[in-house]
């Protein structure tokens, strides 16, 4: 495990990466609005066209989704657990008390043995959560978060859903698909992506509803061969 700030980049032995040509400076975490289109598409059509078809693969290597385990339990993930943008596995070592998974494919999330209940729903659609305040003791995104286009109010809808304490997990790796990543993904390099993780925390708080302050961290050990896995967490204050 490797710990990234705002000073380092994860992999320092090979060098910080270029930055794309364009990408933003992420800055002050308060300061710098994001640019325009930054969270556009290539393919603006809706995730429901994208998703109908049945996927029952898995989107990083067998040691990032290993990786993704050892975080859940190390970070002691269990209770009543949400976890977004889902599909047929959820990658728990141990089986939460209650896990909720919300997704757009029907099929994929009802295939997923590690469910409670499936809530078949589009983030990108309605970012407004259909759960009651203070429902989860923790919430799950998997290699998902750069495809959400209005990341600052599901984190802040993550923050309502969840009990004091709680905490909010993403995991990421390099692999997503093109047409559907959001261009602000694309535009900042690979290190940058926890951080712009992190700013999502810090710019969703609201006032009685805050968040610690996030963790960044690369999963897997730094210029080794397979998928790499970051995870940014942060828990709710």
């Amino acid at each position: 495990m490797v710990a990234v700030s705002d000073a380092s980049t994860p992999n320092e032995g090979a060098g910080p990466a270029e930055r794309p040509s364009g990408a933003p400076d992420l800055g002050p975490p308060q300061e710098l609005p994001f640019p325009p289109g930054f969270f556009t598409r290539v393919d603006p059509l809706p995730d429901t066209m994208f998703y109908e078809h049945d996927r029952f693969v898995t989107h990083i290597d067998d040691r990032a989704i290993a990786a993704v385990g050892a975080l859940y339990t190390e970070l002691g993930l269990g209770g009543r657990v949400l976890d977004l943008m889902s599909s047929w596995i959820s990658h728990f070592e141990t089986k939460p008390d209650e896990l909720v998974v919300l997704g757009l494919n029907a099929n994929e999330l009802t295939a997923n043995k590690q469910a409670s209940e499936a809530v078949v729903y589009d983030l990108n659609d309605d970012p407004i959560l259909p759960f009651e305040d203070a429902s989860f003791d923790a919430v799950t995104c998997c290699v998902s978060v750069d495809y959400l286009v209005h990341p600052i109010e599901v984190f802040s809808e993550v923050r309502r859903v969840l009990r004091p304490g709680g905490l909010f997990v993403n995991t990421f790796s390099n692999r997503y698909f093109p047409t559907k990543v959001i261009r602000g993904w694309t535009m900042t390099t690979e290190e940058q992506h926890g951080l712009l993780v992190a700013l999502y925390f810090r710019r969703s708080a609201q006032p009685g509803l805050g968040w610690g302050e996030p963790v960044i961290e690369l999963r897997t050990p730094p210029g080794t061969p397979g998928d790499p896995l970051y995870a940014v967490y942060a828990r709710a204050v």
